[in-house]
């Protein structure tokens, strides 16, 4: 149950033969192939420039203290260098 079988294709195959016609098939055909060639080609040229690539170091994570911590002092050096307010 589900599965496609021998008389499914054969009439979608006779729809896809009414709706395109007997001389747009090969063009079809061929369309779709080199259209599968370059996704081919595409997805080689991906995973060799994705082996070419360094590795992506850890991550580094701080805890929301640190984080605080980090902004405070950000903060706190802004204020001193900005300039006297008058």
């Amino acid at each position: 149950m589900g599965g496609i079988g021998a008389p499914e294709l054969i009439i979608f195959l006779l729809v896809i033969l009414l709706l395109f016609g007997s001389t747009k098939l090969p063009k079809l055909a061929k369309s779709l192939g080199e259209a599968q060639k370059e996704f081919k080609k595409g997805v080689a040229e991906n995973e060799a420039a994705d082996a070419a690539r360094p590795p992506v170091e850890d991550k580094v994570t701080m805890t929301k203290a640190e984080y605080d911590a980090l902004l405070a002092e950000r903060d706190a050096q802004s204020r001193r260098n900005a300039p006297p307010s008058v």
